[in-house]
């Protein structure tokens, strides 16, 4: 059977609706609302009982008995909740609290001070006592303060080497820490004594500027590419190119060896990374999904295995067995022309117009921002001891200490004689294998060595450091 709705003005159902609306958020207006005495028993036991149930059984202390005992009849007499047959001192959410119940008390202020004295240094300087009432009773943290830094001496420059007709845009120093090898536009790959910085060896071949040069840790031989979309192979015993690897449809901008695999990884200005292997030259993946030029590119042994910075301003973190991205990493708001990996730990930093950042592997955690080298950035370098380099298009050089983040030195060395001052850009820079000396490849046209200044103290160059809050991490 179908019975008719009944049907309501307008006006009727609006004012309905206003009711049910009144009553609901009556309690939020300033007219206080009787409390239903019951309910509020009620709601504070199961408050009690969900908040303090855990510790309701533990011991007091001598000195607060009277103050336990004085609190548990107050809630009992409020409460009016003591169990029959059984000499109750209170009742808290359904547990009797009898004679010989105690509950649980904060810590004395002589206790507070034994346990911050018996607290490790490290987190002994994050405890103070809180001061509210005229009773110290709590544990705080304070707000978190940027580690001291470890000093590092200055560099100094040591030694400028001449020789190439064009910018000097790339660096790699060979395993064995005998020589090294620069890349230039003006077409030619020179390989250099690193003792002595005598030229041993010019190599001819590309025709366009060099963009990137690697040598292999695990066979003899030197890797290069350049604006002329070429990748070779040269193999250092007969000074000649022994393999060609064809693919990339434009200029190539950087290259990075594979430390276990014998593959090679190539960026290039077509917006892709092409991974190749070394002996078959086969194409094994061609990397994609940035949009626009990739610049730079680096690999590690464990995963991911290879990262790439665009400048799209993102940075991706590939699965090098998938051929897939693992991670898209989209904090810079520029172009990112660098990237380097830490050699002991298991970071990266990656430097970029707006700033130079530091990431975890393996998904790509942001860990802080090093701020202050305001120019843009085309290379860093870090070296064990946790010193980071950062040189720039303006000629200027950046020191940081790796962990806090500290710049302890800028260093803008005079351009060449004969050179622009314009002429003053740091294009690559690289730490020899003993860590003693750091290369630079400079757009005057000279590769520039520097050393650690021997007779620097901590006295002599102090650490400017004063402790400050942290800033907030920006993204």
């Amino acid at each position: 059977m179908v019975h008719d709705v009944q049907k309501h003005s307008v006006h009727t159902l609006v004012f309905r609706s206003l009711k049910r609306t009144h009553d609901m958020f009556v309690a939020d207006q300033a007219k206080p609302v009787a409390i239903d005495e019951e309910s509020h028993k009620i709601k504070l036991a199961v408050k009690l009982k969900a908040d303090y149930g855990p510790v309701l059984h533990m011991p007091a202390l001598k000195e607060n008995k009277e103050r336990v005992h004085q609190m548990s009849g107050a809630v009992a007499s409020a409460q009016g909740y003591a169990q029959p047959g059984t000499k109750t001192k209170g009742h808290f959410s359904g547990v009797a609290l009898t004679t010989e119940t105690k509950l649980h008390r904060n810590p004395s202020e002589a206790g507070i001070q034994t346990v911050a004295l018996a607290l490790p240094p490290s987190q002994a300087r994050y405890t103070a006592l809180l001061e509210g009432g005229g009773t110290r009773n709590a544990l705080v943290r304070r707000a978190p303060t940027m580690p001291k830094p470890q000093w590092h001496p200055p560099w100094k420059l040591f030694r400028v080497i001449s020789g190439h007709l064009g910018w000097v845009r790339c660096l790699a120093v060979e395993p064995g820490n005998q020589w090294f090898v620069t890349g230039s536009a003006d077409r030619t790959i020179k390989i250099w004594d690193l003792a002595s910085g005598k030229l041993k060896l010019s190599l001819t071949g590309h025709i366009s500027t060099v963009r990137g040069v690697a040598v292999s840790t695990r066979s003899p031989y030197l890797f290069s590419c350049g604006e002329d979309k070429q990748v070779k192979c040269w193999d250092l015993e007969y000074n000649k190119v022994i393999r060609h690897y064809h693919g990339h449809l434009s200029a190539v901008y950087d290259l990075d060896l594979h430390p276990t695999i014998d593959v090679l990884v190539t960026c290039s200005r077509d917006a892709s990374a092409r991974v190749w292997d070394i002996r078959t030259k086969a194409n094994v993946h061609t990397l994609t999904g940035h949009t626009n030029t990739v610049a730079t590119v680096r690999c590690q042994a464990a995963e991911p295995q290879v990262i790439t910075g665009s400048h799209d301003s993102t940075i991706r973190l590939w699965d090098l067995i998938a051929g897939k991205t693992r991670a898209t990493l989209t904090n810079h708001k520029k172009s990112v022309r660098t990237l380097v990996t830490h050699p002991r730990q298991y970071t990266f930093a990656s430097g970029s117009a707006d700033n130079i950042k530091q990431w975890m592997f393996p998904d790509g955690n942001f860990i802080q921002n090093l701020s202050g080298h305001n120019a843009i950035i085309n290379t860093l370098a870090v070296n064990s001891d946790g010193v980071l380099v950062s040189g720039a298009d303006n000629g200027t050089i950046h020191m940081w200490d790796w962990r806090t983040g500290y710049n302890f030195q800028r260093i803008h060395a005079a351009v060449q004689p004969g050179s622009l001052d314009s002429e003053s850009g740091i294009f690559a820079c690289v730490f020899d294998h003993s860590e003693s000396r750091l290369i630079t490849a400079e757009a005057d046209k000279t590769i520039k060595v520097y050393k650690e200044d021997d007779s620097a103290t901590e006295d002599s160059h102090p650490v400017n450091w004063k402790p400050e809050i942290l800033k907030r991490k920006r993204f």
